[in-house]
């Protein structure tokens, strides 16, 4: 009950996106518009058609040119590459229902993933399938979240009242859920520690950056603004985390779609 005080809203369950949701990709002063995307690599594509100087290389990925994408909502700009070598595949949105009245953006998130992870692990076994033959694939969507390949999910802060104690009592619910979805309910003491990471000490304005990344062998790695604050080996909690972005009920629908062609694209 007292959790519920300090956080008096529910998030969104997960809905149908409109299409298309607009974002857009740019590159030193030039902007474009992606609208029409149906995944990331549109995006690059379209920049390189107003500039016929540049050569068009259809597999040329966003992370490889070096720009950022932004998701226009919110206007949240995110790099295109994390740590030299995770490349983004897929933004969204975290929404919340205050009161019933009004929906509100809490945060951007960005999916990060390593391409030679995904090609060492799952390319003999998806390698002959299109990355749109592996879209809405479950059992492609469990060995991403199953095998030991380095993702990050990175939050971007959007609503400017968001408060740590708001973001932990939400993932006490949310992981919490999938804890028990995927191992049972006697998972109480994985949650505490992870949950515990987010201390009522650290503030988090508007434009704040938290990293949940599994890196290997499992290891689940929080930052919160560049600063480590916990890391936990679990392939339970990274997974469960995992799922909250592009699992079978992901907070943003249109964002699975795009994680899924652009983690698939990559085998």
């Amino acid at each position: 009950m007292s959790s519920m005080l300090r956080f008096p809203f529910s998030f969104l369950q997960p809905q149908r996106p409109q299409f298309p949701r607009p974002f857009t990709a740019f590159a030193a002063a030039a902007a474009v518009s992606s609208s029409d995307r149906s995944f990331l690599r549109n995006a690059l594509n379209s920049f390189f058609s107003v500039n016929p100087s540049m050569p068009l290389l259809g597999s040329l990925s966003l992370a490889d040119s070096g720009v950022c994408v932004v998701e226009a909502k919110t206007g949240t700009s995110f790099p295109s590459i994390l740590d030299s070598s995770q490349k983004l595949c897929g933004i969204g949105l975290r929404k919340k229902n205050v009161l019933g009245l009004k929906n509100i953006d809490v945060y951007a998130f960005g999916v990060y993933a390593t391409d030679e992870d995904i090609k060492r692990h799952l390319s003999e076994k998806y390698g002959k399938l299109s990355a749109s033959e592996l879209q809405g694939n479950k059992e492609f969507t469990e060995d991403l979240m199953e095998s030991d390949i380095s993702m990050t999910i990175r939050l971007q802060v959007v609503y400017g009242r968001l408060s740590i104690r708001s973001v932990r009592s939400a993932f006490e619910v949310s992981v919490g859920s999938k804890l028990q979805k995927f191992g049972g309910s006697d998972n109480k003491e994985l949650l505490q520690r992870f949950t515990s990471q987010f201390k009522d000490e650290f503030k988090i304005p508007r434009g704040s950056v938290i990293h949940l990344s599994r890196d290997k062998g499992h290891v689940l790695r929080t930052s919160i603004d560049g600063q480590e604050v916990g890391s936990i080996q679990s392939k339970l909690l990274c997974k469960s985390i995992l799922d909250l972005y592009f699992g079978e009920e992901p907070f943003d629908n249109q964002a699975k779609e795009e994680i899924e062609l652009n983690m698939a694209s990559y085998l």
